[in-house]
């Protein structure tokens, strides 16, 4: 999606304030002995009773009003039977569409008290993300998003998962541009537009560096590998003069 009109702006942030208020309520709602279904069901509800559809469940049929990710799992997770534990590393990814018009979020959190590593980690992955927003700004190179965050996660000594990248929003769950690198990318020649919609969603891990599908069974759920621990925060923005307007926040 390209916003030109006033309207357009403002049907985004409604359905991306929606799914703000999702994902935040749907993490401070997290408990220990929780299945990841019953979180899902409080999801599910939010949207509805905000008039938005499930992205995922709208797009692709997913088995799940939003996607939620446990420990080994990085993206996709389908909601079920899992039992939250202490200390557990949850990302929730929210995605919805209202009035014809698309928004995505995500975040990770370690539930209760957990690895210390994993607290870094998510305080990171945070920071990756603003990298990346920082630089966008309209007639910019879509590459300076991976750049800064790939500047980022190598000071810290971390990798990024390189096949999951941002993508364009907006008209469809998955819009043009198509997929933006959330690391170095000196291939990438396109500029962003003004009124550019897309995501910024770094994958910060510990050591992973790409995804795969978790089982033979499973053709939703992502893992890393090689294995370790993997954070994703998301924001949908849009590219201006003045730099990127966050469409995502829950106030």
């Amino acid at each position: 999606m390209t916003i030109t009109t006033e309207e357009q702006l403002e049907k985004l942030k409604a359905i991306g304030r929606i799914c703000a208020i999702t994902r935040d309520a749907m993490a401070s709602a997290m408990r220990v002995g929780m299945t990841t279904g019953e979180l899902d069901e409080i999801g599910a509800k939010l949207l509805a009773e905000h008039g938005a559809r499930s992205a995922p469940v709208v797009t692709y049929d997913f088995p799940g009003a939003t996607c939620i990710s446990v420990n080994e799992e990085i993206a996709h997770g389908i909601p079920g039977e899992r039992v939250l534990r202490e200390g557990d590393l949850v990302n929730i990814d929210v995605s919805a569409e209202k009035d014809g018009v698309f928004a995505d979020c995500g975040a990770s959190f370690v539930l209760g008290e957990g690895d210390k590593r994993l607290d870094a980690l998510c305080r990171d992955g945070k920071k990756a993300m603003w990298a990346g927003i920082r630089v966008v700004k309209a007639g910019a190179p879509l590459a300076d998003i991976g750049e800064a965050i790939g500047k980022f996660a190598k000071k810290g000594g971390y990798t990024l998962i390189r096949n999951l990248a941002s993508h364009g929003v907006g008209d469809s769950l998955h819009d043009e541009p198509g997929e933006i690198a959330t690391w170095p990318d000196k291939s990438d020649r396109r500029r962003m537009t003004n009124g550019l919609v897309f995501t910024i969603e770094p994958f910060l891990s510990l050591g992973g560096k790409m995804a795969d599908q978790k089982s033979d069974d499973d053709e939703w759920t992502l893992v890393a590998r090689p294995s370790a621990p993997c954070v994703q925060y998301e924001h949908t923005v849009v590219a201006t003069p003045r730099g990127a307007v966050v469409v995502t926040l829950a106030a």
